[in-house]
């Protein structure tokens, strides 16, 4: 399979520099994404999951262009863009979209349903009016929509249908990739296997790249084909779903897969879930899952592990992976 994406040591912080006045010492920062590289295949879902925090929308952003790496590259289908995402924008637009997480915020409230589809099609296609109309009919049809909404507002809509106009949104682009950034979470459990559905389908029929952003790890294996870990802002285990979730090698991934909730198992919180986070002002030396780990060695508090292969596609971030 050829590479769409590919992701290179990018790295954010946030904050530093001097304060207001220029007087005492530096701020200190906050190293949100820690330099993670990845490669994603052409019709390829890659999932990333990781607890609230731990770097994942902001890497999405950045995937995107939403915000501003502080190093790294970015390249789409061969072409780097970590630097000419603002310097090219209506380019890049239509090589990825984003699909944000609250479906009714995302919309512009004081435009119509038309005005919201129409603006990727004028802005990054320049298409004359027909053309335009043609083209939202089609895509309405593609997310099961009624041409009737086209002329009603972002609140007139429920959150499942809300959704269905984001994604629309972002397939009038005629992007290749789609950055989805929770894209359920925020609908009823009803409403989600529908938008799961949908997104499975558009993905054929479009022939999408997907990057499919959840905390919740039963809807990432169901639609993902690897899954990437993150934690505090690193890549800490990237395999195949089902190779991830069936023997995992971080210990990390293990927690989170105990954490998760199944039914007929008690709801209790596995050894190690209500663990202190570490400070992200000021970091621990080593692994920063050692205080959480219940494999930690003293090597695990001094020196921070890199990414290892220890199978066919799997790689983990692990002094002590587990067998």
């Amino acid at each position: 399979m050829s590479q769409t994406l590919r992701i290179r040591d990018l790295d954010k912080r946030f904050g530093g520099g001097r304060t207001f006045f220029g007087f005492g010492a530096e701020r200190p920062s906050v190293h949100a994404v820690q330099s993670a590289s990845l490669d994603v295949a052409r019709g390829e879902t890659l999932g990333i999951v990781g607890e609230s925090g731990c770097g994942k929308s902001t890497l999405a952003r950045m995937i995107v262009g939403l915000l501003p790496p502080t190093a790294g590259s970015i390249e789409i289908e061969g072409r780097d863009y970590a630097d000419r995402a603002g310097k090219d924008p209506a380019a890049f637009g239509k090589l990825i979209q984003y699909v944000f997480q609250d479906p009714i915020s995302s919309l512009n409230p004081r435009k119509t349903i038309r005005q919201i589809l129409e603006a990727p099609l004028k802005l990054l296609h320049g298409m004359p009016a027909a053309a335009r109309a043609q083209r939202i009919d089609e895509i309405l049809d593609a997310v099961n929509l009624r041409a009737e909404f086209l002329d009603r507002y972002p609140h007139e809509f429920s959150g499942g249908q809300a959704q269905r106009i984001g994604i629309a949104r972002a397939l009038a682009a005629a992007p290749r990739i789609l950055v989805l950034d929770e894209p359920v979470s925020a609908l009823d459990v009803s409403v989600q296997a529908q938008v799961l559905n949908l997104l499975a389908r558009l993905r054929e029929e479009f022939d999408l790249t997907y990057l499919f952003i959840s905390h919740d790890l039963a809807v990432v294996e169901a639609v993902a084909d690897r899954v990437a870990v993150m934690y505090f802002g690193a890549i800490v285990e990237l395999a195949p779903a089902e190779e991830i979730f069936a023997r995992p090698r971080h210990h990390y991934t293990s927690l989170l897969a105990r954490s998760a909730p199944v039914v007929g198992r008690p709801l209790a919180a596995p050894e190690g879930a209500d663990a202190e986070l570490p400070d992200p002002l000021n970091p621990p030396p080593g692994c920063a899952f050692a205080k959480r780990c219940p494999a930690a060695t003293e090597i695990c508090h001094r020196e921070t592990p890199p990414l290892e292969e220890y199978g066919p596609g799997h790689s983990a971030a692990c002094h002590n992976p587990a067998r």
